[in-house]
Protein backbone atom coordinates (compact mmCIF):
# COMPACT_ATOMS: atom_id res chain seq x y z
CA UNK A 1 0.00 0.00 0.00
CA UNK A 2 1.39 3.22 -1.05
CA UNK A 3 1.56 5.57 1.51
CA UNK A 4 -0.55 9.35 0.93
CA UNK A 5 1.32 12.47 1.73
CA UNK A 6 -1.58 14.82 2.86
CA UNK A 7 0.34 17.49 3.29
CA UNK A 8 1.23 17.27 -0.51
CA UNK A 9 -1.74 16.87 -1.38
CA UNK A 10 -3.16 20.20 0.16
CA UNK A 11 -0.14 22.14 -1.00
CA UNK A 12 1.44 23.29 2.45
CA UNK A 13 4.46 21.89 4.68
CA UNK A 14 4.45 19.68 7.81
CA UNK A 15 4.93 22.29 10.15
CA UNK A 16 1.73 24.56 8.49
CA UNK A 17 -0.70 25.80 11.44
CA UNK A 18 -4.04 24.83 11.31
CA UNK A 19 -5.15 28.23 10.02
CA UNK A 20 -3.25 27.57 7.19
CA UNK A 21 -4.70 24.05 6.27
CA UNK A 22 -7.89 25.29 6.33
CA UNK A 23 -7.14 28.02 4.02
CA UNK A 24 -5.65 25.53 1.45
CA UNK A 25 -8.60 23.05 1.86
CA UNK A 26 -11.10 25.92 0.83
CA UNK A 27 -9.54 27.25 -1.85
CA UNK A 28 -8.89 23.58 -3.65
CA UNK A 29 -11.99 22.13 -2.43
CA UNK A 30 -13.64 25.10 -4.29
CA UNK A 31 -10.84 24.61 -7.19
CA UNK A 32 -11.69 20.91 -7.92
CA UNK A 33 -15.69 20.84 -6.75
CA UNK A 34 -17.31 18.64 -9.59
CA UNK A 35 -20.00 21.01 -9.76
CA UNK A 36 -17.78 24.10 -11.05
CA UNK A 37 -14.51 21.92 -12.36
CA UNK A 38 -15.65 19.74 -15.18
CA UNK A 39 -12.08 17.69 -15.56
CA UNK A 40 -12.32 13.87 -15.77
CA UNK A 41 -10.18 13.60 -12.73
CA UNK A 42 -11.89 16.62 -11.05
CA UNK A 43 -13.88 14.54 -8.22
CA UNK A 44 -10.93 12.74 -7.31
CA UNK A 45 -8.58 16.00 -6.67
CA UNK A 46 -11.90 16.83 -4.85
CA UNK A 47 -12.02 13.61 -2.29
CA UNK A 48 -8.64 13.64 -1.86
CA UNK A 49 -8.34 16.80 -0.56
CA UNK A 50 -11.30 16.45 1.66
CA UNK A 51 -9.20 13.05 3.11
CA UNK A 52 -6.33 15.10 3.77
CA UNK A 53 -8.13 17.88 5.37
CA UNK A 54 -9.93 15.51 7.53
CA UNK A 55 -6.85 13.91 8.94
CA UNK A 56 -4.77 17.27 9.30
CA UNK A 57 -7.69 19.57 10.34
CA UNK A 58 -7.84 17.46 13.71
CA UNK A 59 -5.19 17.33 16.12
CA UNK A 60 -5.41 13.72 17.52
CA UNK A 61 -5.22 11.87 14.04
CA UNK A 62 -2.58 14.93 12.19
CA UNK A 63 -0.66 13.50 15.63
CA UNK A 64 -1.32 9.62 14.44
CA UNK A 65 -0.34 10.56 10.34
CA UNK A 66 3.00 12.69 11.51
CA UNK A 67 3.64 9.37 13.71
CA UNK A 68 2.91 6.59 11.62
CA UNK A 69 1.60 8.00 8.11
CA UNK A 70 -0.95 6.85 5.75
CA UNK A 71 -0.75 3.14 6.33
CA UNK A 72 -1.65 2.96 9.81
CA UNK A 73 -5.07 4.09 9.29
CA UNK A 74 -6.62 1.05 8.69
CA UNK A 75 -6.61 0.23 5.00
CA UNK A 76 -8.59 3.20 3.53
CA UNK A 77 -6.48 6.53 4.93
CA UNK A 78 -8.88 8.60 7.16
CA UNK A 79 -12.20 6.44 6.55
CA UNK A 80 -10.37 3.03 7.66
CA UNK A 81 -11.33 4.44 10.84
CA UNK A 82 -14.60 4.29 9.76
CA UNK A 83 -15.21 0.35 10.72
CA UNK A 84 -16.97 -0.35 13.95
CA UNK A 85 -15.58 -2.42 16.92
CA UNK A 86 -17.22 -5.47 15.17
CA UNK A 87 -15.97 -5.28 11.58
CA UNK A 88 -13.10 -5.18 9.90
CA UNK A 89 -11.28 -2.52 10.79
CA UNK A 90 -10.78 -3.52 14.54
CA UNK A 91 -8.45 -6.81 15.58
CA UNK A 92 -9.18 -8.57 18.66
CA UNK A 93 -5.78 -6.84 19.49
CA UNK A 94 -6.88 -3.22 18.75
CA UNK A 95 -6.20 -1.51 15.45
CA UNK A 96 -6.63 -4.16 12.82
CA UNK A 97 -6.49 -4.33 8.91
CA UNK A 98 -3.48 -1.57 8.93
CA UNK A 99 -0.26 -2.03 8.24
CA UNK A 100 0.37 -1.65 11.85
CA UNK A 101 -2.14 -4.08 12.71
CA UNK A 102 -2.70 -4.21 16.41
CA UNK A 103 -2.58 -0.88 18.56
CA UNK A 104 -0.30 0.97 16.77
CA UNK A 105 -2.22 4.11 17.73
CA UNK A 106 -2.85 2.75 21.44
CA UNK A 107 -1.49 6.20 22.77
CA UNK A 108 -2.51 9.05 20.33
CA UNK A 109 -6.36 7.42 20.78
CA UNK A 110 -5.85 6.14 24.46
CA UNK A 111 -7.45 9.22 26.43
CA UNK A 112 -10.48 9.80 23.57
CA UNK A 113 -11.81 6.15 24.07
CA UNK A 114 -11.36 6.20 27.55
CA UNK A 115 -13.59 9.52 27.67
CA UNK A 116 -15.80 7.54 25.75
CA UNK A 117 -16.15 3.64 27.22
CA UNK A 118 -18.95 4.82 29.39
CA UNK A 119 -21.13 7.02 27.20
CA UNK A 120 -23.99 6.71 24.33
CA UNK A 121 -24.01 3.64 22.38
CA UNK A 122 -22.48 4.89 18.68
CA UNK A 123 -24.55 2.72 16.04
CA UNK A 124 -24.26 3.77 12.59
CA UNK A 125 -23.25 6.78 10.89
CA UNK A 126 -24.23 10.20 12.65
CA UNK A 127 -23.68 9.11 15.70
CA UNK A 128 -22.68 12.02 18.08
CA UNK A 129 -20.91 10.56 20.28
CA UNK A 130 -18.57 8.66 17.93
CA UNK A 131 -16.03 10.98 16.09
CA UNK A 132 -15.49 8.75 13.69
CA UNK A 133 -18.34 8.01 11.97
CA UNK A 134 -20.02 4.62 12.68
CA UNK A 135 -20.31 1.55 14.40
CA UNK A 136 -18.35 1.41 18.19
CA UNK A 137 -20.37 0.26 21.12
CA UNK A 138 -18.63 1.40 24.27
CA UNK A 139 -20.66 -0.80 26.86
CA UNK A 140 -22.90 1.84 28.09
CA UNK A 141 -23.37 1.19 31.93
CA UNK A 142 -20.70 -1.25 32.63
CA UNK A 143 -17.26 0.15 34.20
CA UNK A 144 -14.61 -1.34 32.18
CA UNK A 145 -12.13 -3.59 34.13
CA UNK A 146 -8.37 -2.27 35.03
CA UNK A 147 -6.00 -1.71 32.35
CA UNK A 148 -2.51 -3.55 33.02
CA UNK A 149 0.96 -2.20 31.96
CA UNK A 150 4.20 -4.37 31.33
CA UNK A 151 7.44 -3.37 29.61
CA UNK A 152 8.32 -5.45 26.54
CA UNK A 153 12.01 -5.83 25.60
CA UNK A 154 13.12 -5.38 22.36
CA UNK A 155 16.64 -5.43 20.24
CA UNK A 156 17.18 -2.12 18.20
CA UNK A 157 16.94 -4.27 15.27
CA UNK A 158 13.39 -5.44 15.93
CA UNK A 159 12.29 -1.61 17.28
CA UNK A 160 14.05 -0.80 13.55
CA UNK A 161 12.13 -3.28 10.97
CA UNK A 162 9.47 -4.49 12.91
CA UNK A 163 8.40 -7.73 14.23
CA UNK A 164 5.98 -10.17 15.18
CA UNK A 165 6.93 -11.43 19.11
CA UNK A 166 5.04 -14.00 21.17
CA UNK A 167 4.68 -13.39 24.76
CA UNK A 168 4.02 -15.11 27.70
CA UNK A 169 2.14 -13.39 30.80
CA UNK A 170 0.19 -14.38 34.47
CA UNK A 171 -2.98 -12.88 32.97
CA UNK A 172 -6.44 -12.10 35.57
CA UNK A 173 -9.03 -14.39 34.55
CA UNK A 174 -12.56 -14.46 35.97
CA UNK A 175 -13.79 -17.96 36.63
CA UNK A 176 -17.77 -18.03 34.94
CA UNK A 177 -18.21 -20.89 36.81
CA UNK A 178 -17.76 -19.22 40.59
CA UNK A 179 -16.58 -15.68 39.36
CA UNK A 180 -13.62 -15.17 41.00
CA UNK A 181 -10.56 -13.44 39.59
CA UNK A 182 -7.18 -16.01 39.50
CA UNK A 183 -4.44 -15.75 37.36
CA UNK A 184 -3.75 -18.30 34.44
CA UNK A 185 -0.50 -18.27 32.21
CA UNK A 186 -1.50 -16.88 28.82
CA UNK A 187 0.13 -16.54 25.53
CA UNK A 188 -0.41 -13.34 23.13
CA UNK A 189 0.97 -12.72 19.56
CA UNK A 190 2.09 -8.87 19.72
CA UNK A 191 2.87 -6.97 16.27
CA UNK A 192 5.40 -4.77 17.07
CA UNK A 193 4.93 -1.63 13.97
CA UNK A 194 8.56 -1.08 12.56
CA UNK A 195 10.29 2.08 14.01
CA UNK A 196 8.60 1.77 17.38
CA UNK A 197 10.43 4.14 19.79
CA UNK A 198 11.89 3.58 23.07
CA UNK A 199 9.09 3.95 26.09
CA UNK A 200 6.29 4.56 22.89
CA UNK A 201 3.05 1.47 24.29
CA UNK A 202 1.86 -0.61 22.30
CA UNK A 203 -1.95 -1.45 23.45
CA UNK A 204 -3.22 -5.15 23.52
CA UNK A 205 -7.47 -4.81 23.51
CA UNK A 206 -9.42 -6.35 26.00
CA UNK A 207 -6.27 -8.28 27.36
CA UNK A 208 -6.04 -6.72 30.99
CA UNK A 209 -8.11 -7.23 34.45
CA UNK A 210 -12.03 -8.73 34.46
CA UNK A 211 -14.84 -5.77 34.83
CA UNK A 212 -17.14 -6.47 37.66
CA UNK A 213 -20.45 -7.58 36.63
CA UNK A 214 -19.63 -9.10 33.23
CA UNK A 215 -18.34 -5.47 32.24
CA UNK A 216 -15.39 -5.90 29.31
CA UNK A 217 -11.62 -6.39 29.99
CA UNK A 218 -9.63 -3.74 30.54
CA UNK A 219 -6.36 -3.65 28.32
CA UNK A 220 -2.80 -4.46 28.31
CA UNK A 221 -0.10 -1.74 27.25
CA UNK A 222 2.58 -3.15 26.45
CA UNK A 223 5.94 -0.61 27.14
CA UNK A 224 8.84 -0.76 24.50
CA UNK A 225 12.28 -0.94 26.32
CA UNK A 226 14.95 -1.07 23.15
CA UNK A 227 17.74 -2.69 24.98
CA UNK A 228 21.31 -1.05 24.27
CA UNK A 229 23.25 -2.16 21.20
CA UNK A 230 26.56 -3.04 21.44
CA UNK A 231 26.95 -1.05 17.80
CA UNK A 232 24.57 1.35 17.52
CA UNK A 233 23.27 4.87 19.96
CA UNK A 234 19.78 5.49 19.84
CA UNK A 235 18.48 9.08 20.34
CA UNK A 236 15.22 9.65 19.34
CA UNK A 237 14.73 8.73 15.95
CA UNK A 238 18.23 8.90 15.06
CA UNK A 239 21.70 6.33 15.21
CA UNK A 240 24.84 6.89 15.47
CA UNK A 241 27.45 4.57 15.08
CA UNK A 242 31.47 5.01 15.64
CA UNK A 243 33.47 3.92 12.87
CA UNK A 244 37.04 2.88 13.55
CA UNK A 245 39.32 4.54 11.19
CA UNK A 246 43.24 4.30 11.27
CA UNK A 247 45.25 8.03 10.83
CA UNK A 248 46.27 7.21 7.76
CA UNK A 249 42.46 6.65 6.37
CA UNK A 250 41.83 9.64 8.37
CA UNK A 251 44.90 11.75 6.98
CA UNK A 252 45.02 10.51 3.36
CA UNK A 253 41.22 9.61 2.54
CA UNK A 254 39.67 6.60 2.24
CA UNK A 255 36.56 4.64 1.56
CA UNK A 256 34.69 2.55 3.85
CA UNK A 257 31.79 0.43 3.97
CA UNK A 258 29.75 1.37 7.45
CA UNK A 259 27.45 -1.09 9.20
CA UNK A 260 23.42 -0.21 9.54
CA UNK A 261 20.46 -1.35 10.73
CA UNK A 262 19.33 -1.98 6.62
CA UNK A 263 22.67 -3.21 5.79
CA UNK A 264 26.36 -2.10 4.82
CA UNK A 265 27.05 1.25 2.63
CA UNK A 266 30.45 3.04 1.31
CA UNK A 267 31.05 6.02 3.24
CA UNK A 268 33.62 8.71 1.73
CA UNK A 269 36.16 9.77 4.24
CA UNK A 270 37.61 13.34 2.56
CA UNK A 271 41.56 13.55 3.36
CA UNK A 272 42.36 15.48 6.29
CA UNK A 273 39.76 14.29 8.51
CA UNK A 274 40.06 14.28 12.77
CA UNK A 275 38.79 12.25 15.40
CA UNK A 276 35.48 12.57 15.91
CA UNK A 277 34.14 14.33 12.59
CA UNK A 278 30.32 13.46 12.07
CA UNK A 279 28.74 12.24 9.14
CA UNK A 280 25.15 12.69 8.67
CA UNK A 281 23.17 10.55 6.06
CA UNK A 282 19.63 12.30 6.35
CA UNK A 283 16.76 9.42 6.26
CA UNK A 284 18.52 6.48 7.63
CA UNK A 285 17.70 6.49 11.07
CA UNK A 286 14.46 5.11 13.08
CA UNK A 287 11.64 4.55 10.33
CA UNK A 288 8.46 6.60 10.88
CA UNK A 289 6.53 9.59 8.88
CA UNK A 290 9.49 11.72 9.66
CA UNK A 291 12.28 9.19 9.46
CA UNK A 292 15.82 9.88 11.93
CA UNK A 293 18.91 10.52 10.73
CA UNK A 294 21.66 8.02 10.96
CA UNK A 295 25.26 9.92 12.22
CA UNK A 296 28.65 8.23 11.70
CA UNK A 297 31.46 9.49 14.36
CA UNK A 298 35.36 8.89 12.78
CA UNK A 299 36.97 7.26 15.50
CA UNK A 300 40.65 7.75 14.69
CA UNK A 301 42.64 4.21 16.31
CA UNK A 302 46.29 4.17 16.85
CA UNK A 303 48.56 1.72 15.96
CA UNK A 304 49.89 0.06 18.92
CA UNK A 305 54.12 0.10 18.82
CA UNK A 306 54.24 -3.41 20.54
CA UNK A 307 57.22 -4.74 18.61
CA UNK A 308 60.39 -2.85 17.39
CA UNK A 309 59.32 -1.92 13.67
CA UNK A 310 56.56 -0.26 14.93
CA UNK A 311 58.35 1.87 17.23
CA UNK A 312 61.56 2.48 14.69
CA UNK A 313 58.33 4.24 12.46
CA UNK A 314 56.85 6.02 15.36
CA UNK A 315 60.29 7.38 16.07
CA UNK A 316 60.96 8.24 12.78
CA UNK A 317 57.73 10.42 12.37
CA UNK A 318 58.68 12.00 15.64
CA UNK A 319 61.62 13.65 13.77
CA UNK A 320 60.70 13.97 10.94
CA UNK A 321 57.13 15.85 10.54
CA UNK A 322 56.59 19.29 12.24
CA UNK A 323 53.44 18.14 14.48
CA UNK A 324 52.48 19.60 17.96
CA UNK A 325 48.93 18.48 19.06
CA UNK A 326 48.86 21.04 21.54
CA UNK A 327 49.51 23.82 19.55
CA UNK A 328 46.43 25.38 20.03
CA UNK A 329 46.85 25.64 23.28
CA UNK A 330 49.30 28.62 22.98
CA UNK A 331 52.57 29.49 24.63
CA UNK A 332 50.77 29.32 27.85
CA UNK A 333 50.05 25.14 28.17
CA UNK A 334 54.31 24.97 27.56
CA UNK A 335 56.28 24.49 30.77
CA UNK A 336 58.97 26.74 29.56
CA UNK A 337 62.29 27.67 31.92
CA UNK A 338 60.76 28.21 34.81
CA UNK A 339 57.80 26.88 34.63
CA UNK A 340 56.19 24.01 37.48
CA UNK A 341 56.56 20.56 36.79
CA UNK A 342 54.52 18.08 38.37
CA UNK A 343 56.25 15.37 40.26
Amino acid sequence: MVSKDYYSTLGVARDASAADIKKAYRRLARQYHPDKNKAPDAEEHFKAVGEAYEVLSDAEKRAAYDQFGSDGFGGGGAHGWQSGARGSGFGADGFGSGSFDSAAFADIFENLFRNQKSGRHAKGKGAGANPFGGGFDFNSGAEQGRDLHMKLDLSLEEAFHGCTRRIRINSPVRERSTGKVTEKLKTLQVQVPAGVLQGQRIRMKNQGSPGPHNAVNGHLYLEANILPHTMFQLDGRDITVKLPVAPWEAMLGASLKVPTLDGEMNLKIPAHSQNGKRFRLKGRGMPGATPGDFFVVLDVVLPDASDEKARELYQEMAKTMAFDPRAAWGGSAHAGKGGRHAH
